[in-house]
């Protein structure tokens, strides 16, 4: 299933909305649970709100990109068994845009489309970069138009260039195989951290909870409690920006790591702590 294309636009407002109501979240905890056990819970409730929606508008994003750039190798073929026929690029772009190549089609057709009104060939080319906005089409386009300013037999151009974008594209599918074992290690290193904390939270602080010398006091539970579970938030979240970093590249695809973590470890303390 084809992902919608996510506009710039969207993501700003939905990093405003949901931070408003992450804001006002807090707020209401400052003001009526203070004292409350509700009080971790309602920020870290908050957080998850003001991440959420970001992080889904992220990944569909991602998806809708990464649509894109596995059908530029098509298309590039596509264009060059088209100029063997004696067509020209704006031709051959405009018989490609026929054809299926995913979400990639929608954007040729637009291209073709302001060609039909009378733009340029060149300023369709730069407005089709500037919405695809991928880092394949970022290094495609100059090479074609340049290829297109110098004339003569354009295929020649496309060929190796849709072997470099296979070759990019096969590098960057073995890079996330070689990371995803990293991935793993960091949510395995998270439930491990959980696992550790439930254990020492039942058999040492709710044990010996009700032992103390006039040396020695030790830890309330509920003080314990709260500790652990600001501990767990800070490394669910940051240990989700840092997978989203090994595995896609970006901070932002980390966020839906984050936000899975952040509520396992809720869950957990929750219903086992």
């Amino acid at each position: 299933m084809n992902m919608p294309k996510v506009e710039t636009v969207e993501k700003k407002i939905a990093w405003i909305v949901s931070g408003v109501l992450g804001v006002i979240i807090c707020l209401t905890a400052i003001l009526l649970l203070r004292d409350s056990p509700l009080f971790d819970e309602y920020f870290l409730l908050a957080v998850v709100i003001t991440v959420f929606p970001p992080a889904v508008l992220d990944y569909v994003d991602y998806r809708w990109k990464r649509s894109i750039d596995k059908h530029l190798p098509d298309l590039f073929r596509s264009i060059v068994q088209a100029q063997k026929t004696g067509m020209t690029l704006p031709q051959a772009m405009e018989e490609a845009s026929k054809r299926n190549y995913g979400p990639l089609t929608k954007e040729l057709k637009k291209m073709v489309a302001q060609m039909s009104w009378g733009v340029s060939f060149e300023e369709a080319l730069r407005s089709f970069g500037k919405r695809v906005d991928t880092a394949l089409v970022g290094r495609t386009v100059p090479l074609i138009l340049e290829a297109q300013r110098a004339g003569g037999h354009v295929e020649k151009v496309f060929e190796p260039l849709e072997k470099f974008v296979q070759t990019t594209l096969t590098f960057d599918a073995e890079r996330k195989t070689q990371t995803r074992p990293y991935l793993v290690i960091i949510y395995v290193a998270f439930f491990v951290f959980l696992f550790t904390i439930v254990m020492l939270f039942k058999s040492f602080f709710v044990d010996m909870s009700d032992f103390s010398t006039t040396q020695f006091t030790l830890m309330s539970p509920k003080e314990a409690r709260s500790i652990f579970f600001h501990m767990s938030a800070i490394q669910a979240f940051f240990g989700g920006i840092v997978a989203g970093k090994m595995g896609e590249g970006t901070v932002g695809g980390g966020l839906k790591h984050s936000v899975i973590l952040l509520t396992c470890g809720y869950l957990a303390f929750k219903f086992v702590v």
